[in-house]
Parts: structure tokens; sequence; C-alpha cells
């Protein structure tokens, strides 16, 4: 009698092609979905809908738009990532553990972080645009 495989938990596997980019992308915008419920996600995706547009207007030049859209979609995406570290100590369990308070705490870091230099680059360019 032949050996059956159990079916893969991954079904991202088995595809091929456009399928798999197509399937790929769903997964990617289900992510969003799942970071929209997120209030601090929701907030920094309100405000870099405003901010990205607005890069266009306040650079100089495609290095200055680049950095100012940029570090409005890194604080996207730092933001995600850190959600994706909540989540997933959160499906270890409720109990508190030193461990997944670091993992917490430093992905809280990593947004912090990135909010401060996404601030410190609009801060420099609204300077040197009106005041330098």
């Amino acid at each position: 009698m032949a050996e059956q495989r159990p079916a893969a938990a991954n079904t991202q596997l088995g595809r091929r092609g456009l399928g798999r980019i197509w399937h790929a992308m769903l997964i990617s915008f289900n992510g969003l979905r799942a970071g929209w419920g997120e209030t601090a996600f929701r907030q920094e995706a309100i405000l870099a809908i405003v901010l990205v547009p607005l890069s266009f207007w306040l650079g100089r030049n495609w290095l200055e738009v680049a950095a100012l859209a940029g570090s409005a979609l890194l604080v996207l995406i730092v933001e995600l990532l850190n959600t994706a570290v909540e989540s997933a100590i959160d499906r270890i369990g409720p109990e508190w553990h030193d461990l997944s308070k670091r993992a917490k705490d430093t992905g809280s870091a990593a947004v912090l972080l990135a909010l401060l230099l996404a601030g410190g680059i609009w801060a420099a360019a609204l300077w040197h645009r009106f005041v330098a």
C-alpha cells in the first residue's frame, strides 16, 4: 500500500505562474485588511494618504519625493510587522512572559523609530521649503 502524504498546510506551494502571483496578491490584501483593523495602522494609513501626494508638491527633486513618500510608507510597513509580531505572541497564549513582553516592546520601539524618522524627514523638508 502506498504511503499517503498529508495535504500541505501552505496552499501556495502547489501554485505556479500567474496563479501564484494572483494568490499572493490576495493574501497581501488580506494582510492590509487585517492591519486596517488596528487603530494605529488606520491612523497612520490615513496620514499616509495625505502625506504621499503632498510629498510630490513638497519635494524639489525625485530624491526628496522618495524620502518623503518612503518615510510615510515605512511607518506603515513597520506597523504591519509590529502587528504580525503581536498577533503571533497573542496566538501563543495570554499569560505574561518576559520574552513575549520583550518582543512586543521591541516591535513598538521599531514603530516609534520609524515615526521619528518620518517626522524628522518631513520637518527638515518643511524647514527647507518655508524657512531656509
